[in-house]
Protein backbone atom coordinates (compact mmCIF):
# COMPACT_ATOMS: atom_id res chain seq x y z
CA UNK A 1 0.00 0.00 0.00
CA UNK A 2 2.77 2.17 0.75
CA UNK A 3 4.17 1.72 -2.47
CA UNK A 4 1.32 2.63 -4.39
CA UNK A 5 1.00 5.62 -1.82
CA UNK A 6 4.69 6.97 -3.00
CA UNK A 7 3.87 6.25 -6.81
CA UNK A 8 1.17 8.39 -6.84
CA UNK A 9 2.75 11.09 -4.63
CA UNK A 10 5.66 11.11 -7.19
CA UNK A 11 2.97 11.19 -10.46
CA UNK A 12 1.52 14.42 -8.52
CA UNK A 13 4.73 15.99 -7.77
CA UNK A 14 5.76 15.79 -11.23
CA UNK A 15 2.02 16.92 -12.88
CA UNK A 16 2.51 19.94 -10.13
CA UNK A 17 5.99 21.15 -11.64
CA UNK A 18 4.83 21.24 -14.99
CA UNK A 19 1.56 23.04 -14.58
CA UNK A 20 1.17 24.66 -17.35
CA UNK A 21 2.25 21.53 -19.67
CA UNK A 22 -0.32 19.50 -17.28
CA UNK A 23 -3.41 21.89 -17.69
CA UNK A 24 -2.92 22.21 -21.42
CA UNK A 25 -2.30 18.24 -21.81
CA UNK A 26 -5.84 18.16 -20.05
CA UNK A 27 -7.57 20.73 -22.03
CA UNK A 28 -8.64 17.97 -24.44
CA UNK A 29 -10.45 15.60 -22.11
CA UNK A 30 -12.00 18.89 -20.32
CA UNK A 31 -13.58 20.35 -23.46
CA UNK A 32 -14.63 16.56 -24.35
CA UNK A 33 -15.89 15.65 -21.12
CA UNK A 34 -17.73 19.07 -21.35
CA UNK A 35 -19.38 18.71 -25.02
CA UNK A 36 -20.73 15.28 -24.01
CA UNK A 37 -22.56 16.51 -21.07
CA UNK A 38 -23.80 20.14 -23.05
CA UNK A 39 -24.91 18.51 -25.87
CA UNK A 40 -27.14 15.56 -24.11
CA UNK A 41 -28.46 18.36 -21.87
CA UNK A 42 -29.78 20.05 -25.10
CA UNK A 43 -30.96 17.31 -26.59
CA UNK A 44 -32.68 15.65 -23.97
CA UNK A 45 -34.25 19.09 -22.76
CA UNK A 46 -35.66 19.55 -26.25
CA UNK A 47 -36.95 15.51 -25.86
CA UNK A 48 -38.46 15.94 -22.94
CA UNK A 49 -39.60 19.51 -24.25
CA UNK A 50 -41.42 17.31 -27.45
CA UNK A 51 -42.70 14.66 -24.98
CA UNK A 52 -44.45 17.01 -22.66
CA UNK A 53 -46.41 18.74 -25.20
CA UNK A 54 -47.49 15.09 -27.04
CA UNK A 55 -48.64 14.07 -23.33
CA UNK A 56 -50.61 17.25 -22.81
CA UNK A 57 -52.86 15.61 -25.36
CA UNK A 58 -53.30 11.96 -23.54
CA UNK A 59 -50.75 9.27 -24.23
CA UNK A 60 -53.95 7.06 -23.29
CA UNK A 61 -56.35 9.11 -25.18
CA UNK A 62 -57.14 8.09 -28.89
CA UNK A 63 -59.00 11.19 -30.95
CA UNK A 64 -61.40 10.47 -33.90
CA UNK A 65 -62.08 13.59 -36.13
CA UNK A 66 -64.74 14.74 -38.30
CA UNK A 67 -62.86 15.90 -41.80
CA UNK A 68 -64.18 18.03 -44.62
CA UNK A 69 -63.80 15.89 -47.66
CA UNK A 70 -61.86 16.93 -50.88
CA UNK A 71 -65.15 17.30 -52.51
CA UNK A 72 -68.67 18.56 -51.44
CA UNK A 73 -72.14 18.30 -52.91
CA UNK A 74 -72.74 21.87 -54.56
CA UNK A 75 -76.26 23.23 -53.52
CA UNK A 76 -78.25 26.76 -54.61
CA UNK A 77 -77.28 28.65 -57.94
CA UNK A 78 -76.52 32.14 -59.33
CA UNK A 79 -74.02 34.00 -59.25
CA UNK A 80 -73.14 33.91 -55.34
CA UNK A 81 -71.25 30.00 -54.56
CA UNK A 82 -73.11 28.29 -51.37
CA UNK A 83 -72.15 25.11 -50.30
CA UNK A 84 -74.03 22.98 -48.05
CA UNK A 85 -72.01 19.83 -46.99
CA UNK A 86 -72.68 17.17 -44.49
CA UNK A 87 -70.37 14.63 -43.45
CA UNK A 88 -67.94 13.54 -40.30
CA UNK A 89 -69.45 11.59 -37.25
CA UNK A 90 -72.66 10.98 -36.69
CA UNK A 91 -74.75 10.59 -33.25
CA UNK A 92 -75.20 6.85 -34.35
CA UNK A 93 -71.45 6.45 -34.64
CA UNK A 94 -70.97 7.75 -31.10
CA UNK A 95 -74.08 5.31 -30.18
CA UNK A 96 -71.94 2.68 -31.86
CA UNK A 97 -69.18 3.65 -30.20
CA UNK A 98 -69.91 4.08 -26.64
CA UNK A 99 -72.07 0.52 -27.20
CA UNK A 100 -68.58 -1.04 -28.55
CA UNK A 101 -66.60 0.38 -25.98
CA UNK A 102 -68.35 0.21 -22.78
CA UNK A 103 -64.57 -0.55 -21.07
CA UNK A 104 -62.88 2.62 -21.83
CA UNK A 105 -62.20 4.99 -18.95
CA UNK A 106 -64.32 7.62 -20.71
CA UNK A 107 -65.64 8.57 -24.44
CA UNK A 108 -66.50 12.50 -24.73
CA UNK A 109 -67.50 13.89 -27.77
CA UNK A 110 -66.99 17.49 -29.03
CA UNK A 111 -69.51 19.47 -31.33
CA UNK A 112 -68.23 22.82 -33.30
CA UNK A 113 -70.51 25.61 -32.83
CA UNK A 114 -71.16 29.20 -34.01
CA UNK A 115 -69.33 31.63 -36.44
CA UNK A 116 -68.34 33.88 -34.02
CA UNK A 117 -67.64 34.68 -30.44
CA UNK A 118 -68.38 38.52 -29.73
CA UNK A 119 -68.83 40.84 -26.54
CA UNK A 120 -69.21 44.76 -27.76
CA UNK A 121 -67.08 45.55 -30.22
CA UNK A 122 -64.73 42.45 -29.80
CA UNK A 123 -65.26 39.89 -31.89
CA UNK A 124 -63.02 36.49 -33.05
CA UNK A 125 -63.78 33.38 -35.05
CA UNK A 126 -65.66 30.90 -33.22
CA UNK A 127 -63.68 28.33 -31.40
CA UNK A 128 -66.93 27.03 -29.96
CA UNK A 129 -67.57 23.70 -28.66
CA UNK A 130 -70.29 21.78 -26.95
CA UNK A 131 -68.33 19.21 -24.61
CA UNK A 132 -69.60 16.99 -21.40
CA UNK A 133 -68.57 17.16 -17.88
CA UNK A 134 -65.55 14.63 -18.65
CA UNK A 135 -63.66 16.82 -21.09
CA UNK A 136 -61.94 18.71 -18.65
CA UNK A 137 -59.70 15.24 -17.76
CA UNK A 138 -60.12 13.99 -21.61
CA UNK A 139 -58.32 16.83 -22.55
CA UNK A 140 -56.17 17.63 -19.78
CA UNK A 141 -57.29 20.74 -18.62
CA UNK A 142 -57.33 22.76 -15.55
CA UNK A 143 -59.86 25.41 -13.96
CA UNK A 144 -57.86 28.21 -13.22
CA UNK A 145 -61.14 30.18 -11.65
CA UNK A 146 -64.74 29.20 -11.32
CA UNK A 147 -65.97 25.47 -12.26
CA UNK A 148 -66.40 23.60 -15.35
CA UNK A 149 -69.51 22.21 -17.36
CA UNK A 150 -71.54 19.94 -14.65
CA UNK A 151 -74.27 17.45 -15.56
CA UNK A 152 -76.72 19.95 -14.03
CA UNK A 153 -75.68 22.44 -16.88
CA UNK A 154 -76.14 19.61 -19.58
CA UNK A 155 -79.74 18.23 -17.98
CA UNK A 156 -80.95 22.22 -17.68
CA UNK A 157 -79.48 23.39 -21.27
CA UNK A 158 -77.72 25.81 -19.41
CA UNK A 159 -76.87 28.54 -21.46
CA UNK A 160 -73.44 28.92 -19.76
CA UNK A 161 -69.65 28.79 -20.58
CA UNK A 162 -66.22 28.00 -19.72
CA UNK A 163 -63.68 30.21 -21.47
CA UNK A 164 -59.74 28.82 -22.88
CA UNK A 165 -57.27 31.50 -20.84
CA UNK A 166 -56.26 33.82 -23.94
CA UNK A 167 -60.12 33.67 -24.90
CA UNK A 168 -61.52 35.40 -22.33
CA UNK A 169 -58.56 38.27 -22.36
CA UNK A 170 -59.12 38.87 -25.43
CA UNK A 171 -63.19 39.54 -24.99
CA UNK A 172 -62.50 40.83 -21.19
CA UNK A 173 -59.36 43.17 -20.62
CA UNK A 174 -60.06 45.05 -18.45
CA UNK A 175 -63.63 43.40 -16.71
CA UNK A 176 -64.02 40.35 -14.33
CA UNK A 177 -64.97 37.33 -16.92
CA UNK A 178 -66.66 35.16 -14.01
CA UNK A 179 -70.46 36.07 -14.29
CA UNK A 180 -70.23 38.43 -17.07
CA UNK A 181 -72.02 37.67 -20.82
CA UNK A 182 -70.80 37.65 -24.12
CA UNK A 183 -72.10 36.11 -27.43
CA UNK A 184 -71.82 33.05 -29.82
CA UNK A 185 -73.50 34.22 -32.70
CA UNK A 186 -77.11 35.33 -31.96
CA UNK A 187 -76.57 33.48 -27.86
CA UNK A 188 -75.91 34.93 -25.12
CA UNK A 189 -74.13 32.71 -23.05
CA UNK A 190 -72.73 33.34 -18.64
CA UNK A 191 -69.03 32.80 -18.24
CA UNK A 192 -69.04 30.21 -15.42
CA UNK A 193 -65.15 29.08 -15.54
CA UNK A 194 -61.57 30.03 -16.76
CA UNK A 195 -59.11 27.73 -17.65
CA UNK A 196 -55.17 27.87 -16.83
CA UNK A 197 -53.15 28.63 -19.83
CA UNK A 198 -52.30 25.39 -21.73
CA UNK A 199 -48.57 25.69 -22.95
CA UNK A 200 -49.57 24.87 -26.40
CA UNK A 201 -49.95 28.04 -28.11
CA UNK A 202 -47.77 28.49 -31.00
CA UNK A 203 -45.91 24.99 -30.35
CA UNK A 204 -45.65 21.82 -32.12
CA UNK A 205 -48.59 20.47 -29.65
CA UNK A 206 -51.23 23.48 -31.20
CA UNK A 207 -50.54 22.21 -34.44
CA UNK A 208 -51.37 18.38 -33.48
CA UNK A 209 -55.19 19.19 -32.14
CA UNK A 210 -55.60 21.50 -35.32
CA UNK A 211 -55.95 24.89 -32.74
CA UNK A 212 -54.62 26.98 -30.16
CA UNK A 213 -56.05 25.32 -26.79
CA UNK A 214 -56.12 28.37 -25.10
CA UNK A 215 -59.09 30.27 -27.39
CA UNK A 216 -61.60 27.70 -26.71
CA UNK A 217 -65.06 28.27 -25.81
CA UNK A 218 -66.59 25.33 -24.17
CA UNK A 219 -70.50 25.09 -23.56
CA UNK A 220 -72.81 21.95 -22.54
CA UNK A 221 -73.73 19.00 -25.24
CA UNK A 222 -77.27 19.89 -24.65
CA UNK A 223 -76.90 23.17 -24.97
CA UNK A 224 -75.04 23.16 -28.37
CA UNK A 225 -77.19 20.54 -29.96
CA UNK A 226 -80.86 22.55 -29.05
CA UNK A 227 -79.35 26.59 -29.30
CA UNK A 228 -77.09 26.22 -32.45
CA UNK A 229 -78.48 22.93 -34.51
CA UNK A 230 -76.32 20.70 -36.55
CA UNK A 231 -75.27 23.27 -39.14
CA UNK A 232 -72.79 26.03 -39.01
CA UNK A 233 -72.53 28.70 -41.85
CA UNK A 234 -69.51 30.42 -42.45
CA UNK A 235 -69.78 33.86 -44.63
CA UNK A 236 -67.00 35.93 -45.74
CA UNK A 237 -66.99 38.39 -49.02
CA UNK A 238 -70.81 38.10 -50.07
CA UNK A 239 -70.16 33.87 -49.98
CA UNK A 240 -70.88 31.18 -47.96
CA UNK A 241 -71.20 27.25 -47.16
CA UNK A 242 -72.62 25.58 -44.47
CA UNK A 243 -71.67 22.61 -43.06
CA UNK A 244 -74.01 19.65 -41.21
CA UNK A 245 -71.50 17.81 -38.95
CA UNK A 246 -72.97 16.01 -35.87
CA UNK A 247 -69.93 15.70 -33.74
CA UNK A 248 -66.64 17.29 -34.41
CA UNK A 249 -64.57 15.11 -32.96
CA UNK A 250 -64.58 11.92 -29.78
CA UNK A 251 -62.01 11.68 -27.38
CA UNK A 252 -61.37 7.89 -26.06
CA UNK A 253 -59.43 6.70 -23.23
CA UNK A 254 -58.18 3.98 -22.75
CA UNK A 255 -57.32 2.65 -18.96
CA UNK A 256 -53.72 2.02 -19.78
CA UNK A 257 -51.05 2.99 -22.46
CA UNK A 258 -50.30 -0.64 -22.90
CA UNK A 259 -53.98 -1.33 -24.27
CA UNK A 260 -54.09 1.71 -25.97
CA UNK A 261 -53.03 0.64 -29.56
CA UNK A 262 -55.29 -2.77 -29.74
CA UNK A 263 -57.98 -0.02 -28.58
CA UNK A 264 -57.15 2.14 -31.85
CA UNK A 265 -57.24 -0.54 -34.05
CA UNK A 266 -60.49 -2.07 -33.06
CA UNK A 267 -62.31 1.54 -33.38
CA UNK A 268 -60.55 2.35 -36.74
CA UNK A 269 -62.14 -0.91 -37.96
CA UNK A 270 -65.15 -0.57 -36.85
CA UNK A 271 -65.49 3.29 -38.22
CA UNK A 272 -64.23 1.93 -41.71
CA UNK A 273 -67.41 -0.23 -41.40
CA UNK A 274 -69.69 2.75 -41.20
CA UNK A 275 -67.52 5.16 -43.55
CA UNK A 276 -65.80 2.85 -46.10
CA UNK A 277 -64.50 5.36 -47.72
CA UNK A 278 -62.75 7.47 -44.91
CA UNK A 279 -62.37 10.54 -46.22
CA UNK A 280 -64.47 12.32 -43.60
CA UNK A 281 -62.96 11.08 -40.78
CA UNK A 282 -59.56 11.21 -39.27
CA UNK A 283 -58.00 9.16 -36.57
CA UNK A 284 -55.29 10.62 -34.31
CA UNK A 285 -53.12 8.79 -31.71
CA UNK A 286 -50.96 10.82 -29.80
CA UNK A 287 -49.41 7.44 -27.92
CA UNK A 288 -48.39 6.70 -31.55
CA UNK A 289 -46.81 10.43 -31.93
CA UNK A 290 -45.05 9.91 -28.47
CA UNK A 291 -43.63 6.54 -28.78
CA UNK A 292 -42.21 7.96 -32.58
CA UNK A 293 -41.03 11.21 -30.62
CA UNK A 294 -39.24 8.90 -27.94
CA UNK A 295 -37.27 6.94 -30.61
CA UNK A 296 -36.43 9.87 -32.65
CA UNK A 297 -35.31 11.50 -29.39
CA UNK A 298 -33.31 8.78 -28.35
CA UNK A 299 -31.31 8.24 -32.23
CA UNK A 300 -30.20 12.47 -31.87
CA UNK A 301 -28.89 11.63 -28.41
CA UNK A 302 -26.96 8.81 -29.53
CA UNK A 303 -25.96 10.99 -32.52
CA UNK A 304 -24.90 13.97 -30.37
CA UNK A 305 -23.38 11.58 -27.83
CA UNK A 306 -20.73 10.11 -30.64
CA UNK A 307 -19.67 13.29 -31.99
CA UNK A 308 -18.99 15.04 -28.42
CA UNK A 309 -17.44 11.48 -27.33
CA UNK A 310 -14.99 12.07 -30.99
CA UNK A 311 -13.76 15.08 -28.92
CA UNK A 312 -12.83 13.11 -25.78
CA UNK A 313 -10.98 10.68 -28.39
CA UNK A 314 -8.84 13.70 -29.58
CA UNK A 315 -8.18 14.36 -25.53
CA UNK A 316 -6.61 10.88 -25.65
CA UNK A 317 -4.75 11.19 -28.37
CA UNK A 318 -3.25 14.67 -26.94
CA UNK A 319 -2.39 12.74 -23.91
CA UNK A 320 -0.46 10.83 -25.49
CA UNK A 321 1.32 12.73 -27.38
CA UNK A 322 2.22 15.06 -24.48
CA UNK A 323 3.29 11.68 -22.57
CA UNK A 324 5.43 10.38 -24.96
CA UNK A 325 6.87 13.86 -25.13
CA UNK A 326 7.70 13.83 -21.32
CA UNK A 327 9.42 10.28 -21.83
CA UNK A 328 12.13 11.53 -24.10
CA UNK A 329 12.34 15.29 -21.89
CA UNK A 330 12.81 13.14 -18.43
CA UNK A 331 15.11 9.82 -19.89
CA UNK A 332 17.73 11.04 -17.49
CA UNK A 333 15.41 10.95 -14.63
CA UNK A 334 13.94 7.63 -15.84
CA UNK A 335 17.68 6.43 -15.91
CA UNK A 336 18.73 7.49 -12.52
CA UNK A 337 15.51 5.91 -10.98
CA UNK A 338 15.92 2.79 -12.71
CA UNK A 339 20.32 3.02 -11.79
CA UNK A 340 18.88 3.36 -7.91
CA UNK A 341 16.72 0.13 -8.29
CA UNK A 342 13.17 1.22 -9.56
CA UNK A 343 11.96 -1.79 -11.66
CA UNK A 344 10.08 -1.47 -15.01
CA UNK A 345 6.95 -1.98 -13.45
CA UNK A 346 7.77 0.88 -10.82
CA UNK A 347 8.47 3.34 -14.08
CA UNK A 348 5.54 2.30 -16.05
CA UNK A 349 2.77 2.38 -13.08
CA UNK A 350 4.41 6.21 -12.72
CA UNK A 351 3.67 7.34 -15.67
CA UNK A 352 0.07 5.38 -15.92
CA UNK A 353 -0.94 7.22 -12.67
CA UNK A 354 0.02 10.91 -14.23
CA UNK A 355 -2.19 10.27 -17.41
CA UNK A 356 -4.50 8.68 -15.18
CA UNK A 357 -5.08 11.87 -12.71
CA UNK A 358 -4.84 13.96 -15.58
CA UNK A 359 -7.88 12.40 -17.06
CA UNK A 360 -9.76 12.20 -13.74
CA UNK A 361 -9.05 15.88 -13.06
CA UNK A 362 -9.79 17.14 -16.53
CA UNK A 363 -12.76 14.70 -16.29
CA UNK A 364 -14.05 16.64 -13.34
CA UNK A 365 -13.19 20.20 -14.68
CA UNK A 366 -14.96 18.83 -17.76
CA UNK A 367 -18.11 18.03 -15.33
CA UNK A 368 -18.29 21.55 -14.09
CA UNK A 369 -17.83 23.30 -17.48
CA UNK A 370 -20.74 21.08 -19.01
CA UNK A 371 -23.17 21.32 -16.09
CA UNK A 372 -22.13 25.22 -16.21
CA UNK A 373 -22.99 25.94 -20.09
CA UNK A 374 -25.85 23.82 -19.76
CA UNK A 375 -27.58 26.01 -17.18
CA UNK A 376 -26.16 28.91 -19.19
CA UNK A 377 -27.35 27.68 -22.86
CA UNK A 378 -30.72 27.16 -20.80
CA UNK A 379 -30.86 30.84 -18.71
CA UNK A 380 -29.33 32.43 -21.67
CA UNK A 381 -31.46 31.94 -25.53
CA UNK A 382 -34.80 33.10 -24.36
CA UNK A 383 -32.92 36.15 -23.61
CA UNK A 384 -31.52 36.91 -26.94
CA UNK A 385 -34.73 38.41 -28.41
CA UNK A 386 -34.11 41.18 -26.17
CA UNK A 387 -30.24 41.64 -27.08
CA UNK A 388 -29.24 44.40 -29.21
CA UNK A 389 -28.14 43.69 -33.16
CA UNK A 390 -28.25 39.84 -32.85
CA UNK A 391 -31.73 40.11 -31.51
CA UNK A 392 -33.97 40.88 -34.60
CA UNK A 393 -32.14 37.39 -35.67
CA UNK A 394 -34.31 35.46 -32.92
CA UNK A 395 -38.49 34.69 -32.61
CA UNK A 396 -39.47 36.46 -29.01
CA UNK A 397 -40.19 32.87 -27.91
CA UNK A 398 -37.48 31.19 -28.74
CA UNK A 399 -35.90 28.66 -26.74
CA UNK A 400 -33.46 25.81 -25.81
CA UNK A 401 -34.12 23.42 -23.02
CA UNK A 402 -31.55 21.65 -21.23
CA UNK A 403 -31.58 18.85 -18.97
CA UNK A 404 -28.51 17.65 -17.38
CA UNK A 405 -28.71 14.15 -16.76
CA UNK A 406 -26.76 12.33 -14.31
CA UNK A 407 -25.67 9.28 -16.84
CA UNK A 408 -24.20 11.57 -19.26
CA UNK A 409 -21.88 12.81 -16.36
CA UNK A 410 -20.91 9.21 -15.27
CA UNK A 411 -20.39 8.16 -18.27
CA UNK A 412 -18.66 10.54 -20.15
CA UNK A 413 -16.53 11.11 -16.56
CA UNK A 414 -15.99 7.16 -16.99
CA UNK A 415 -15.01 7.27 -20.52
CA UNK A 416 -12.54 9.90 -19.96
CA UNK A 417 -10.50 8.31 -17.62
CA UNK A 418 -10.31 5.09 -19.45
CA UNK A 419 -9.24 7.05 -22.77
CA UNK A 420 -6.89 8.57 -20.59
CA UNK A 421 -5.37 5.63 -19.12
CA UNK A 422 -5.42 3.64 -22.31
CA UNK A 423 -3.83 6.41 -24.09
CA UNK A 424 -1.20 6.22 -21.15
CA UNK A 425 -0.41 2.65 -21.82
CA UNK A 426 2.27 3.24 -24.57
CA UNK A 427 3.79 6.49 -23.24
CA UNK A 428 4.31 4.47 -19.79
CA UNK A 429 5.48 0.64 -21.71
CA UNK A 430 8.35 2.91 -23.81
CA UNK A 431 9.27 4.79 -20.61
CA UNK A 432 9.91 1.20 -19.01
CA UNK A 433 11.50 -0.10 -21.84
CA UNK A 434 14.62 2.43 -21.67
CA UNK A 435 17.97 1.36 -20.81
CA UNK A 436 19.47 2.58 -17.78
CA UNK A 437 23.30 3.01 -19.21
CA UNK A 438 22.03 4.64 -22.13
CA UNK A 439 18.96 6.70 -20.56
CA UNK A 440 22.18 7.88 -17.64
CA UNK A 441 24.23 9.63 -20.69
CA UNK A 442 21.00 11.11 -22.00
CA UNK A 443 21.37 14.97 -22.46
Amino acid sequence: MHFILEIVRLGLTNLRLHMLRSVLTALGIILGVAAVITMVSIGEGSKLQALERLERLGAKNIIVRSIKPPETQQAGGGNQRSFVSKYGLTRDDLAAIESNFGRLESITPFKSVGSEVLRDDRKRASQGFGVTPGALSAMNLTIERGRFITDADMAERAMVAVLGHEIARALFPLDDPLGSTFRIDQNVMTVVGILKPVGLAGGAGASLVGRDLNFDVQIPMSTARVAFGDTVVRRQSGNFSASEVHIHEIILTSHDREEVMADASILKRLIESRHPKMDDIELFIPFELLESARKTALTWSLVLGAVAGISLLVGGIGIMNIMLASVTERTREIGIRRALGATRRDVQLQFIVETGVLSAIGGLLGIGLGVGLSLLVGWGVPLLPDMPVIGAWFEQDVELPTTVTGWSIALSFSVATVTGLVFGIYPASVAAKQDPIVALRHD
